[in-house]
């Protein structure tokens, strides 16, 4: 069984009954593994285990496969990709945030399905061919998430301008020319416009109702909008939808205006949530996402580890649709802090921050200690340290993390200098020095 990729046939599959849709996954996850088999990685594998595709005949069975983990695709470059040169359309890197980057090869039908995956996504947000999309993410550097953007917003019918993260005074530009009625961007760039526009006096009614964050966090772990979320829908008036998604996945989650998790395409994408132990955890208990993005050809993934931890919901969202949802990235585990009995992630401390200003530049260095604890230091750059009030965000961190970290003040220009000069295509928010590392 195919998948055609249209708005009608992922329609149809939000129509069916669970037993229904889960009788149709069991047959895609036969074909997933089957061309999984074709990449040497998964055929060794499939070997070792003395099975093949056709031995999996219900979701259940999924779970019999050992996991596929970051650790793998970084000593197996080659082991993942189940298709010949003739047959990649398409070539793209990963970010490389927890590693070196990860070539990842796209078939024609493999860009159709990410297509598919953002069209559903925008359709879901309420968007419509009458709607046009600033694109503030590049389309360039063999980063794929800009051309599935573009792609799935042409397959809706709607119209996509390619902007890229470019300079606020260009942006705004192209706002009162073009007349965009919706956002794609990283929060903190967003805000970042809001507060140029603000600045220069030029905050304009602009029709924008959208904006579709990706790359950062926009709500908690209790689904509610973070200090930057808050301010986005503030500054813009508009309403703000999270989207969280991995070039490794060629999948990604976007919420509805019901705000509850991001929406998972079951036509696309398997998802599981497991405990320190990898047992499989029942919805709403936080824990490792493992996924297994359907119907991919060129870079197949079964059961990959994808280090984040996140919540699963079930049950009809608000908005209709019956499948399942992704609650947001409450932190990453290579990342997790054990800092004077207490356990947390970086993300918890930057929420904090952006309590007292979303526009905050930060960065947390974090070092190994002899007390089974972790020395953290979190930088914090304004544009006047000497005017900083340090009391404050000690309370802040005080009331909110049960602990207090090691904070130091800089000018901002020399903390986003350092962020920047770290490499890789994001800003370094975290430094991880512990037991030799410099990642």
């Amino acid at each position: 069984m195919s998948f055609a990729y249209s708005l009608d046939n992922g329609l149809e599959w939000r129509l069916l009954n669970e037993d229904n849709r889960c009788e149709r996954q069991a047959i895609l996850l036969q074909n997933h593994i089957e061309q999984a088999s074709q990449a040497p990685f998964y055929g060794d594998l499939l070997s070792r285990l003395g099975v093949s595709a056709k031995d999996f005949k219900s979701l259940a069975d999924l779970s019999s496969l050992p996991f596929t983990t970051r650790k793998d695709l970084d000593e197996h470059p080659n082991g993942f990709q189940a298709v010949n040169s003739e047959e990649t359309a398409d070539l793209a890197l990963t970010s490389g945030t927890t590693g070196k980057s990860v070539l990842v090869p796209y078939t024609a039908s493999d860009l159709r399905r990410l297509s598919f995956n953002e069209l559903m996504a925008f359709h879901g947000t309420g968007a419509g061919p009458q709607d046009r999309f600033l694109l503030c993410v590049t389309l360039d550097r063999c980063f794929i998430a800009g051309l599935a953007y573009y792609n799935g917003l042409i397959e809706l019918g709607a119209t996509a301008i390619r902007s890229g993260p470019g300079q606020p005074a260009r942006q705004w530009e192209l706002i009162r020319q073009l007349k965009p009625t919706g956002i794609v961007g990283v929060p903190t760039f967003l805000q970042k416009l809001a507060n140029w526009a603000q600045d220069n006096n030029c905050f304009e009614p602009h029709g924008i109702k959208r904006l579709i964050a990706i790359g950062e966090p926009v709500r908690k772990a209790d689904l509610s909008l973070t200090p930057i979320g808050q301010s986005l829908e503030q500054s813009w008036q508009a309403r703000v939808y999270s989207s969280h998604g991995a070039t490794e996945m060629e999948t990604a989650f976007c919420e509805c205006h019901a705000g509850c998790g991001g929406h998972i395409h079951p036509e696309l994408m398997l998802v599981e949530i497991v405990d320190e132990n990898d047992n499989l955890l029942p919805p709403g208990e936080p824990g490792e996402v493992v996924v297994t993005p359907l119907g991919v050809e060129g870079f197949p993934l079964l059961r990959f580890k994808t280090g984040d931890v996140a919540r699963l919901y079930n049950g009809k969202c608000t908005c209709g649709w019956p499948t399942p949802r992704l609650g947001p990235v409450e932190g990453r585990l290579a990342q997790r802090l054990k800092y004077r009995g207490t356990t947390l992630y970086p993300e918890t401390i930057f929420q904090v921050l952006q309590e007292i200003d979303p526009s905050l530049a930060s960065y947390i260095e974090v070092r190994a200690s002899h007390d089974l604890s972790d020395e953290v230091k979190v930088v914090i750059g304004i544009p006047e340290p000497e005017l900083f009030d340090r009391q404050k965000i000690s309370d802040l961190l005080q009331a909110r993390l049960r602990v207090i970290p090691e904070i130091h003040v800089r000018a901002k220009t020399d903390v986003v200098e350092t962020m920047h000069s770290a490499g890789g295509t994001k800003l370094k928010r975290f430094f991880d020095l512990r037991n030799g590392n410099t990642s």
